[in-house]
């Protein structure tokens, strides 16, 4: 493959062991150039052992790692950190407390009396003209922040491997720097690997989601595929709150009291989940008769508000069912505050449920939207 046309990098086949259990799992993955991929998932998982193998501060028990197209790390060869042309940017971003804004950045640079000039337009770019000769102790946790991207950005690295950096910020200050450093790394042509265990932040700033769970990638692909197409019931959680159906299975169908849901490739009776986010159901106060049914949102099912809380930008309504006295939330894009023993009919959006079978079944590689 020609340079030009390479990932600027590739994992392949990446397996970590310590003391005979995996840290990371056959994991293959890409970046290619201006593309920022997020490797999402909860501590533990793999994901900080999966950067520290792109950078070269760890080596991998088995598989490859290449940046653009040239093999830095297999079975034969391990180039270390400075060969491979790779950023790194943690939470703890480590400035030298006795060098100016403009020495942290200039250092490792090449060029002689270049690199002053070289760390002032890299100061600039990050919002920090004139900050050149400030020592960090003079300069705030966002604006020591910057100098840490403009170090990492100066040397023009191919990858930029990314671990949580921003995480120490408060979250105006976050949102800021983020996407100030994320548009930088975009125009820069750097592929970006970024880890989060924050589904939010991997949503607002990837191109791709890799979704980790015990030491594997588990589903990957753009952040609306991740969350409207999940893999399984545990990849919709991670994404938001979930509301959850249970159902038997009877000549590939599923009646609940919402309806019924098809359920393809299931044998008779077995346990199946129909999994609906709370915003979308839908709520009718009880007039005596239920709302009619339809093919968008199927029976509506009858309960009584069990409590109702405000969030500020929506309403959370519980709902204890009639049915078999389960909990439902859902929520309201305003304020709406039933009272407690309020009787009303909810109504789901069945393009929006997903069918799994139970978790101690079978697993399933994709899941049925409900139909």
């Amino acid at each position: 493959m020609a340079e030009a046309d390479a990932p600027r990098l590739s994992l392949s086949g990446i397996t970590r062991i310590y003391d005979g259990v995996p840290a990371v799992s056959d994991l293959t993955l890409d970046v290619g150039r201006g593309e920022i991929v997020c490797l999402l998932g909860p501590s533990g998982c793999g994901k900080s052992t999966t950067l520290r193998i792109a950078a070269g501060v760890e080596h991998q028990t088995s598989g490859s790692v290449a940046v653009d197209g040239h093999v830095v790390s297999d079975a034969r060869r391990h180039a270390p950190p400075e060969a491979r042309s790779v950023g790194l940017m943690f939470q703890d971003f480590a400035l030298f407390p006795h060098l100016t804004a403009r020495d942290n950045v200039a250092f490792g640079l090449r060029g002689g009396r270049d690199k002053g000039k070289t760390a002032d337009e890299y100061l600039r770019r990050v919002g920090l003209k004139g900050y050149g000769d400030k020592f960090p102790h003079q300069l705030s946790g966002g604006e020591q922040q910057r100098v840490a991207l403009a170090r990492a950005l100066a040397p023009k690295p191919k990858v930029m491997l990314m671990d949580e950096p921003f995480s120490g910020l408060d979250e105006r200050l976050r949102d800021e720097v983020r996407d100030e450093a994320l548009s930088i790394l975009k125009e820069e042509g750097a592929g970006v690997l970024l880890v989060t265990h924050d589904p939010d932040e991997a949503m607002r700033m990837s191109d791709r989601i890799a979704l980790m769970r015990d030491s594997r990638i588990v589903q990957i692909g753009a952040p609306y595929h991740l969350y409207n197409k999940p893999v399984d019931r545990a990849a919709a959680a991670f994404f938001s709150d979930l509301n959850v159906i249970h159902g038997v299975v009877n000549s590939r169908q599923t009646d609940t009291p919402f309806g019924l849901f098809l359920t393809p490739g299931l044998v008779d009776e077995a346990d199946v989940e129909i999994i609906v986010r709370p915003q979308h159901l839908k709520i009718d106060l009880d007039a005596g008769v239920p709302p009619p049914a339809s093919a968008r949102t199927g029976a509506p099912a009858r309960g009584v508000v069990e409590r109702a809380r405000f969030m500020g930008n929506e309403s959370l309504i519980e709902v204890r069912m009639d049915h078999d006295a389960s909990i439902l939330r859902a929520t309201v894009p305003e304020a709406f505050l039933p009272e407690k023993g309020t009787p009303l009919w909810l109504s789901l959006r069945r393009d929006r449920c997903f069918v799994f079978p139970c978790a101690r079944q079978s697993k399933v590689e994709t899941p049925w939207a409900a139909e």
